[in-house]
């Protein structure tokens, strides 16, 4: 199975998404920035991301161009809880804008459990053969 890093500033998010994987059999480590996401990148050995946009200090943004500059080919799967932008006069859409960044799927919070396993199937698949850079899947 894989090792997972998860990266959210909401603690209940991350041990709603640690209690998921680590029932499906996955290995997870939790962060709450972006500043501590990049300290356990460094030191361990991650198959896949799953990290929030907004957090306080590094925002997932910023915590995904650092790694994507140490290991281009990682998996990562942004989520975020702010609503997709409805119309032109609204927020930008930050879960699009995070794929065409660099992310390989996106999740809009709150998600299911089984929309959680298979954005980690998915992602997982789509970097194994390749180990590639980044495509634009949107799970919803």
């Amino acid at each position: 199975m894989a090792n997972i890093l998860i990266v959210d500033d909401d603690v209940a998010v991350q041990a709603t998404i640690r209690l998921v994987l680590e029932r499906a059999g996955h290995r997870v480590t939790t962060a709450s920035d972006g500043k501590k996401a990049i300290e356990l990148f460094e030191t361990g050995a991650f198959d896949l991301i799953f990290l929030d946009i907004f957090m306080p200090g590094m925002d997932g943004l910023e915590t995904m161009r650092l790694i994507r500059r140490q290991q281009p080919g990682i998996p990562i799967v942004v989520i975020s809880g702010r609503p997709i932008a409805p119309d032109g006069y609204s927020e930008p859409d930050f879960l699009a804008m995070a794929t065409k960044l660099g992310a390989i799927a996106s999740l809009q919070k709150p998600f299911k459990p089984a929309a959680l396993l298979a954005a980690v199937e998915t992602s997982l698949a789509a970097a194994e053969p390749t180990k590639s850079g980044p495509g634009t899947t949107l799970i919803t």
